[in-house]
């Protein structure tokens, strides 16, 4: 059964209709003039740095080659300056009586009334995945440092291990000392000191005071050096595991941060690896430096679990047309090439189960993402590892 035609809507009606529409539509005669124009047609091209106060002819709004593609495929369309910065969407068609044209203009940043509610839940949803990737983040950070707690509670053990050693040597220099002094108390006692003489050189024989001398302020440099080197890892483990809550971007020297995670990884890492540093000269650089800490770290530990037995983890730094760079590079077994192309997303791991949780580069491509950067890699199988992260010396600006 044939489709009746539609009745022909009296031209009020249809004015009224187009002036509904937010996009902008014009019809044009073959000779190029404006025969008809809705209300957003009207705003849009008063805007045009070239309107001169009469209607646009349709050289005016599109290129030469826009008509004539139209004419010969149907139609055109592309993005059009409009001055300002401002560029708009543009369909050109040619209409059923081929004599005129149909130009529909959009601004790709408009926003309907019907899009208000979208774009509500969008930014809902928004804040939610960010408190998820903040959480998630969070618990990836803290599930590494469980992971090198015992090795952490070496590097303070061992320190204080001799601290509490040095002070009972200590304890007994020190009753020594006050045995001496007993000494010559009873000399100054004597009516006749000299006389005590002997007596105060036995002691010091039989004391070994000469021993103490010497000895004594060495073993108050290794407790100074004991309870400094605790006090770092506890600073270093405190600045690694803070959460920037305030988000907020500061300056901060990489080369610290870089140090300051090696000194917590490095008790998994020195059994199997040494380290080769060869830093460069780097800029203070705009960052969230706990999270870029934890990149570093992830990167560290991949570096030493990609060796078997016994290599080398070479750091690298070095800056260049406002952007620096960080390399962690392994003589490890290296990725095989399908590998690579699955390495960053989330949850994908090579290691066995119970080993890794998959997320350590997931996380830390999303950092890396976050300062405007990017983590490059080049590995061969058998031959080893590198990866580089790359970011900007600033943060861009946000747009108004």
């Amino acid at each position: 059964m044939p489709v009746p035609n539609p009745t022909p809507l009296p031209p009020a009606i249809l004015d009224e209709a187009l002036a509904r529409v937010q996009e902008g539509v014009l019809v044009y005669g073959r000779d190029g003039t404006l025969v008809h124009a809705n209300p957003a047609a009207q705003v849009l091209y008063r805007s045009h740095p070239l309107y001169s106060g009469a209607a646009p002819r349709i050289e005016d709004l599109l290129p030469p080659h826009a008509v004539p593609h139209a004419r010969e495929h149907g139609r055109w369309n592309d993005y059009l300056p409009f001055g300002e910065g401002r560029v708009l969407a543009a369909w050109l068609d040619v209409l059923p009586d081929g004599e005129h044209t149909l130009l529909l203009l959009q601004d790709p940043g408009l926003v309907r009334d019907s899009d208000q509610e979208l774009l509500r839940r969008h930014a809902e949803l928004n804040v939610r995945l960010t408190a998820a990737q903040e959480q998630l983040l969070q618990a990836e950070k803290m599930a590494s440092i469980g992971q090198l707690a015992a090795g952490v509670a070496h590097e303070i053990n061992n320190p204080i291990g001799y601290v509490h050693s040095n002070l009972g040597s200590l304890q007994e220099y020190l009753s020594n000392l006050f045995a001496l002094v007993d000494a010559y108390d009873r000399a100054l006692a004597s009516p006749d000191p000299a006389t005590q003489r002997q007596e105060i050189d036995a002691t010091r024989e039989q004391l070994d005071i000469d021993f103490i001398s010497r000895d004594l302020p060495q073993l108050l440099t290794e407790c100074r050096q004991g309870i400094e080197r605790v006090t770092r890892i506890v600073k270093d483990l405190k600045d690694f595991s803070r959460s920037d809550r305030d988000h907020s971007w500061k300056l901060a020297d990489l080369h610290a941060g870089l140090d300051s995670t090696l000194n917590i990884v490095w008790n998994e890492l020195r059994y199997k690896a040494t380290l080769d540093k060869q830093y460069g000269t780097l800029p203070m650089i705009e960052c969230l430096q706990s999270e870029l800490n934890q990149v570093f770290m992830n990167l560290l530990l991949n570096a030493g679990q990609a060796i078997e037995e016994r290599g080398v983890i070479t750091l690298r730094t070095g800056a260049a047309d406002g952007m620096v760079w960080v390399e962690v590079g392994d003589d490890g077994s290296g990725i095989p090439p399908d590998v690579q192309q699955r390495i960053f997303d989330p949850f994908f791991t090579t290691k066995p189960v119970g080993k890794g949780t998959g997320l350590g580069l997931s996380i830390s491509y999303g950092i890396v993402a976050k300062h405007h950067g990017r983590i490059e890699v080049d590995s061969r199988p058998g031959e080893g590892s590198r990866f580089r992260v790359v970011l900007p010396t600033r943060q861009p600006k946000p747009k108004l």
